[in-house]
């Protein structure tokens, strides 16, 4: 098959959640299929050989970045959801046209919710002719969902009440788009059972395709070193300007780890991940709080966490942060938003725990056992082993093309 991909970044080398996901898709079903790619890059934008090897055909765009002044004016001058159009770019579309118009395309797959904003224009161009490709829609997350826990945690603390606001514009908007793809793609896919009775709330007659995310456990090797109690290290990794990941990092830090540090006074609390924004780094002010920003590989903080926390307090999907985690043999501590769409067993494959007293006795329990660390690391590992490896993900959407295709 001649397979068309959407995407908000360059998968390879993969840095983030959408990434990982999107390489694993695009990497996997490159040993039998064709594979173009039009897609987003900061900087220089360059593409690894690796990449190249994988897609025929790479046309890449700048990110286009929307400063404050511009969403402010897209949410009071325009009816429009803010996700719809922060991927825009005429060079893009430019870009997307020349693949259609040059490519014989069986299938065409949106990565996320911001790639959505193109799906007009594929349907434009294919509206006159005699057939066009398959277009599937990958729903990384459940976005409405996204949004309605965001006004519920918000609307609870006065100072977040702008952002609330902002979450209420969004939502209607957002619910609209989400439908519109969904029901404009000829299948769809996400990510957990959960996400696939919420898209179904969306549109009853929806029948969307799971498609867990993996990782190829052989990026993760096994570390024979066990976890050290007496420098304790709470790893906490993401996007840090994705707003879910902004809330927990700071709730956690506010809420949680001052408590750690009264009964642990030599705990660190690590905070990896690409673009932090101003209320992140400012958590850095305190001695034993680091914020990395962007680095080269997340795996090795992960490796020396003794124990990673998942603290979320909203958003939707499932998080590729837990897979590695566990992947790397660490034991977790996540919240049941953060664990959401995952089958684990509180006890046996992880600690969940949602109010902060909770958080801390859980944290404190595995800080206080080096055995209970191991235990539980050694459980994520093989829950890892046994369901989320790409090789045994995948054939399910090979499955579901060759069913539209035929």
């Amino acid at each position: 098959m001649n397979l068309l991909f959407l995407t908000p970044s360059l998968p390879h080398p993969a840095t983030q959640g959408a990434d990982i996901r999107n390489w694993g898709i695009i990497s996997s079903l490159s040993k039998n299929h064709r594979i173009s790619l039009v897609t987003f890059a900061n900087q220089s934008g360059r593409i690894s050989k690796t990449l190249s090897k994988c897609c025929s055909t790479i046309k890449i765009t700048k990110t286009p970045k929307k400063n404050i002044l511009q969403r402010i004016v897209t949410m009071f001058l325009s009816n429009k959801s803010d996700m719809s159009v922060r991927l825009y770019s005429t060079e893009y579309s430019m870009k997307l046209q020349d693949v259609l118009a040059n490519e014989t395309l069986d299938l065409i797959q949106i990565e996320g919710l911001e790639m959505a904003a193109y799906l007009a224009q594929i349907l434009d161009y294919y509206r006159n002719q005699t057939t066009r490709p398959v277009i599937i829609y990958d729903a990384h997350n459940a976005e409405t969902v996204i949004q309605e826990r965001a006004i519920r945690s918000d609307i609870s603390e006065p100072h977040r009440w702008i952002t609330a606001l902002y979450s209420m514009v969004q939502l209607r908007r957002i619910r609209k788009f989400e439908l519109e793809t969904c029901s404009n793609s000829d299948a769809v896919i996400c990510v957990s059972n959960e996400d696939c009775v919420a898209l179904k709330k969306l549109n009853h007659q929806l029948d969307p395709t799971v498609l867990p995310n993996g990782i190829f456990l052989s990026d993760y090797p096994e570390s024979s070193r066990h976890p050290k109690i007496m420098s304790p290290r709470l790893v906490f990794s993401g996007k840090m300007d994705y707003r879910p990941n902004i809330d927990a990092a700071v709730w956690f830090a506010n809420k949680v780890f001052p408590s750690i540090q009264k009964r642990h006074d030599k705990a660190k609390f690590i905070i990896v991940g690409q673009s932090p924004t101003r209320q992140v780094l400012n958590l850095a002010n305190h001695p034993s709080i680091t914020v990395t920003g962007d680095v080269d590989n997340i795996r090795p903080y992960i490796a020396e966490a003794t124990v990673c926390v998942v603290p979320l307090r909203m958003g939707g999907g499932t998080r590729f942060k837990i897979l590695e985690a566990m992947a790397l043999c660490k034991p977790i501590v996540s919240t049941t938003i953060g664990a959401e769409g995952f089958p684990v067993t509180n006890g046996k494959d992880i600690l969940i725990a949602d109010t902060p007293e909770d958080l801390v006795r859980a944290i404190d329990s595995l800080l206080c056992s080096n055995e209970d660390q191991i235990m539980l690391g050694k459980a994520g590992r093989t829950f890892v082993s046994d369901n989320y490896r790409w090789q045994t993900i995948v054939p399910i959407v090979e499955d579901l093309y060759n069913r539209k295709i035929i």
